[in-house]
């Protein structure tokens, strides 16, 4: 199950590398994966308006959003360990669509990718060996989901 979550991770920054479309020149997957990291934390580390206004997503994105928000107020099963499992299984393949769908560039999208990295450890905390730490991560992913709205229309 380890080799699957590590294997999921690093086909999800594999999405988000190629969706950057940023290099010119062909690269291997991991130097593609690195160089998108860099990036994005060397741009935008902060989550910020459009000039004080949204930015504009595509319409993928905001459904995948829109899908991850219903997938958790449809989440029921806060006790069951497993059930996590499960829901993050769910969010990570909305997340995944996401980023092979995008179409965004520009700020809109290093701002889109600055609401979207932070997830990752996120999903990871809804499967802790602690059932605490899987309503608290939760908890936090769905504060930052419905964050959403505030900065992307």
């Amino acid at each position: 199950m380890k080799n699957f979550k590590q294997l999921l991770l690093v086909i999800t920054l594999l999405f988000l590398a190629i969706s950057c479309k940023n290099t010119a020149e062909k690269k291997s997957d991991s130097e593609q994966i690195q160089q998108t990291e860099k990036q994005h934390h060397n741009k935008a580390e902060k989550l910020q308006l459009n000039n004080g206004k949204l930015w504009k997503a595509n319409p993928e994105t905001t459904n995948g959003i829109n899908a991850m928000l219903q997938i958790m107020s449809n989440f029921s099963e806060k006790e069951n360990a497993d059930a996590y499992k499960t829901l993050k299984l769910n969010l990570e393949g909305e997340f995944n669509s996401i980023i092979q769908k995008c179409t965004m560039t520009g700020e809109a999208h290093e701002n889109l990718h600055v609401f979207l990295i932070p997830m990752n450890n996120l999903f990871k905390g809804l499967t802790a060996s602690n059932i605490e730490t899987s309503k608290e991560n939760f908890n936090k992913l769905n504060i930052h989901l419905k964050e959403y709205k505030n900065y992307f229309e």
